[in-house]
């Protein structure tokens, strides 16, 4: 409801439902007709965070769904659930490539307002453009394959250096 609240189109991927509040089911079956997309199955996730009109990542934090979101530059909007999602969050807010949805220190513990708020602060407000730009710049760490693969073979190289002797 956050979402809609926000007042920006949106696709959200929902993989489990929560049965247990009709509430968010009613809501979640109106929305395909409003300002946003709700989508049931798996989604290439990669290819909409690169589309250049997502203007921000509400995610879970998670690791995978964080550096997916980096590697092409995409701000974050994160409201955790677990606990390492809460450091990885509290980790990109010091880098300052996204917000935690305040009032989420208790994990799941948030409103519809704070959500919209946070995806407003990012995406619209001035304050954002240093998310974004943050994020922007992070990309160019984050998405060079050819700087991790470069990381990769340095550290193989290393490994086979210093292998420690086999005895028989």
């Amino acid at each position: 409801m956050g979402l809609e609240l926000s007042g920006f189109p949106f696709f959200w991927v929902l993989k489990k439902q929560n049965s247990d509040s009709a509430e968010s089911q009613d809501w979640i079956e109106s929305q395909s007709n409003k300002r946003g997309m709700v989508w049931r199955t798996w989604a290439p996730q990669m290819r909409i965070l690169a589309h250049k009109s997502v203007g921000g990542f509400l995610t879970h934090s998670g690791w995978s769904s964080v550096i997916e979101a980096l590697q092409v530059g995409c701000p974050l909007i994160m409201l955790p659930f677990h606990n390492e999602q809460v450091l990885v969050a509290k980790l990109m807010e010091e880098k300052k490539v996204g917000v935690k949805v305040s009032g989420n220190d208790h994990v799941g513990n948030f409103t519809r307002d704070a959500v919209a708020k946070a995806l407003r602060s990012v995406m619209l407000e001035e304050e954002g453009e240093t998310y974004r730009s943050q994020a922007e710049e992070m990309s160019k760490i984050v998405g060079d394959k050819g700087l991790h693969q470069k990381y990769v073979d340095e550290f193989v190289d290393y490994m086979e250096i210093h292998r420690p002797a086999i005895k028989d």
